[in-house]
């Protein structure tokens, strides 16, 4: 589904976040990636989210080069992708509803299906009682929960999340998690940056370590072969 070959990524000319990346993501995959900070993690999800472009090599996903994908094009594109951050970055002037809601509404979908959808979405999470409520309402650990189902209320094929749990403790992390392998197990491919290598190894997913803005491994946790 997603391949780098041999990209890079520079900052003004002078700052190389990203060396000679290259793997592969098969479609209905979970990962994680990790490092330090400042290893690269977030320009890479960058790449695939089409927010930044290489400044080398090729991106594919689904077999298309999306640095060639016309302006008119990404948009579409970005509406494959859910997305998960660490901040949650909900509107809290709006309630939890409405926070799900929000990708449906750009995209013009009817509202009698956007509720259903939505209510889905919340039900998945477990706050479709809180539908009403504002995110301030709402414990750090149910809001990173809203985030999530924001993120798969369209069904995208692609999920990706940006330190997930770097403001929960271990029980709600790994809840998080838990819920990332029930979308996985229904065919969504999921990409987690995180720096919890703790979490990370309990889980037995492949796991892509990037040192300095370069991939230094990549193997499957818990069989000790690379992938």
């Amino acid at each position: 589904m997603i391949a780098f070959e041999h990209v890079g990524k520079r900052y003004g000319g002078r700052y190389e976040a990203l060396a000679d990346i290259n793997f592969r993501i098969t479609r209905g995959e979970m990962l994680f990636l990790t490092g330090h900070s400042g290893a690269g993690k977030s320009s890479l999800l960058r790449l695939i989210m089409r927010l930044e472009r290489p400044s080398r090599g090729r991106l594919l996903v689904a077999g298309h080069d999306i640095d060639r994908l016309h302006a008119s094009q990404i948009p579409y594109y970005r509406r494959q992708i859910g997305v998960v951050f660490q901040d949650h970055q909900l509107l809290f002037d709006r309630d939890v509803f409405a926070n799900v809601a929000l990708p449906l509404a750009i995209q013009g979908v009817e509202p009698h299906e956007s509720a259903r959808r939505v209510r889905a979405a919340l039900d998945k999470v477990g706050l479709l009682h809180r539908e009403r409520a504002l995110p301030i309402e709402l414990s750090t650990g149910e809001q990173q929960r809203v985030g999530i189902a924001r993120a798969v209320v369209n069904k995208p094929p692609l999920l990706l999340a940006d330190e997930p749990t770097g403001n929960l403790d271990p029980q709600l992390s790994a809840d998080i998690m838990r819920l990332f392998e029930e979308f996985n197990r229904i065919g969504t491919t999921v990409l987690v940056a995180s720096h919890d290598l703790a979490l990370i190894a309990r889980l037995r997913h492949r796991v892509l370590r990037l040192r300095e803005g370069r991939l230094v491994s990549d193997e499957q946790v818990g069989d000790g072969e690379g992938a």
